[in-house]
């Protein structure tokens, strides 16, 4: 019975979560992203922070939308703790800044004793940054109870200690080549009207979303198996960042992966178009040896972008079902989106898309 109850319900439920998580609106979101960032560069106490980064010494890892929750059936982050876990390891032995960009944990669903009781070993693995000042927390729509300082007081501060500051985004200041580019960092809710401090949401969420995914252990955050700037929240972020002058908006959200704007047979095509405008053969070959290999993949794919603004990355999410976590790196120079998935009992880092920043910066002019 439980399994004809998750067949018919599983679409439905994933169709009504989406249209009750997200309604952005294109003006709605300008104006948000526009304040924020404005407050940001102008000194608001509070709002954000602004550091300088040297992306050939400075190394960066982003992950949002953990939704860290009770370790029932009903939390997504549970299947990925793994990989994450290993991941921060990594990060850490390798000298990484950890930015947490929002929906660190699922407060929608649980009580914030109840997240901070059942994560032990997650905020253990955290702290190490903190400790090291390593690290920078942006709050989400799922985690706005950090927004506050009682709470803060509360639940976070025992655990990573008395410096931790939670902002609602921060800047990376990049300087190449005489000019400066700024790295926007928020969670990418703002200007969400169903996701922005959405009291009802929140409530629906919690009493009627959660028993039913508890009882039929159903999850939206299906795998990431498509990097494409296809959702309707990510375009309209997308084209925000596209009116800034030498500015990377990076966010997190939608749960969906985005690199450089585009999706990677958009990037291969760009790059087979400027090989064969310098006429370099070889690299012609191998990239038309990597579309070909990839046709299958993209066979229903109805238009081909090659000129779009490289301004918009997501990180994606740490709770996909099956495990897997992405999120963007900046490290040796290259920004990159990376996965962090399960191969034979070990969690492996992939490298997903990468570019030079300086690439990335020049594009943007």
């Amino acid at each position: 019975m439980k399994k004809i109850l998750k067949w018919l319900l599983g679409r439905l439920i994933a169709w009504l979560a989406k249209k009750i998580s997200s309604a952005p609106k294109k003006e709605d979101v300008f104006l948000s992203l526009n304040q924020l960032f404005s407050k940001i560069e102008s000194g608001k106490k509070g709002k954000g922070l602004i550091r300088q980064l040297d992306p050939t010494i400075d190394k960066l890892i982003i992950f949002s939308d953990q939704h860290k929750g009770g370790r029932d059936d009903a939390d997504d982050f549970r299947p990925a703790e793994k990989n994450y876990l290993s991941a921060l390891e990594y990060y850490f032995e390798n000298g990484y800044r950890f930015v947490s960009l929002g929906d660190c944990e699922e407060l929608w669903k649980y009580t914030p004793e109840k997240v901070m009781a059942n994560n032990g070993d997650c905020f253990t693995a955290e702290k190490k940054f903190q400790s090291n000042n390593q690290y920078d927390r942006v709050f989400g729509n799922h985690d706005l109870e950090w927004k506050y300082k009682l709470q803060q007081n509360l639940f976070l501060k025992p655990v990573f200690g008395k410096s931790l500051k939670v902002y609602e985004g921060m800047v990376f200041k990049v300087d190449y080549q005489n000019n400066r580019y700024s790295i926007f960092l928020a969670h990418g809710h703002q200007g969400d009207l169903r996701s922005d401090g959405n009291v009802f949401n929140a409530w629906v969420v919690a009493n009627i979303w959660t028993p039913i995914q508890r009882y039929l252990q159903i999850s939206i955050n299906t795998p990431a198996t498509s990097f494409a700037l296809t959702d309707r929240h990510n375009i309209i972020m997308h084209e925000w960042s596209a009116t800034k002058k030498n500015l990377v908006f990076i966010s997190g959200h939608t749960h969906k992966p985005v690199f450089a704007s585009m999706d990677h047979i958009d990037r291969l095509n760009k790059q087979l178009h400027q090989a064969q405008k310098i006429g370099d053969n070889i690299k012609i070959t191998i990239i038309q040896k990597e579309l070909d290999k990839r046709k299958d993949d993209y066979a229903g794919k109805k238009q081909t972008i090659t000129q779009t603004k490289p301004s918009y990355f997501n990180c994606g999410c740490c709770c996909f079902t099956d495990g897997d976590i992405t999120g963007i790196e900046i490290a040796e120079g290259f920004i990159r989106l990376i996965k962090w998935h399960e191969t034979e009992g070990n969690s492996q880092r992939l490298v997903l898309e990468e570019a030079e920043l300086s690439e990335v910066f020049e594009q943007l002019q």
